[in-house]
């Protein structure tokens, strides 16, 4: 069965928003993290801060990066949400981390809190509805 199919046949629940529009989303969203995350990288690996702000960022790139191999390509949802939780906890850690220093990273990155939070409680009401 090929991902498509395999995502199109899991029961997800009524407020779930269409497959299509995910993509559009991310490439907003990848653009947005691309420049916010990018300074923050640039001031730690400058000397300006600390390399440990930058910590959260990158393991939030990790995170980030290992959701779409665990739910489409190992097709586990728990696995999925486990990992989504981790998005959104090293996303706040760093939101919270360089709020002093950069408040207009956290100000870019709010729509990308959003849709962070939104996304975790959608994995978790998919992953409950296809235990």
């Amino acid at each position: 069965m090929q991902i498509k199919d395999w995502y199109a046949q899991l029961r997800k629940p009524a407020w779930a928003p269409p497959s299509w529009l995910f993509a559009p989303v991310w490439s907003v969203l990848y653009f947005i993290i691309a420049v916010s995350f990018g300074y923050v990288f640039w001031l730690a690996f400058s000397g300006l801060v600390s390399p440990w702000l930058a910590l959260p960022f990158a393991l939030n790139l990790v995170f980030n990066a290992a959701f779409a191999p665990l739910q489409f390509g190992l097709r586990s949802n728990a696995l999925a949400a486990a990992d989504i939780t981790l998005v959104l906890g090293t996303l706040i850690w760093a939101l919270v981390a360089v709020h002093q220093i950069a408040p207009w990273v956290v100000y870019a990155n709010l729509a990308y809190l959003a849709w962070v939070c939104f996304a975790t409680v959608l994995q978790y009401a998919i992953t409950w509805e296809n235990r």
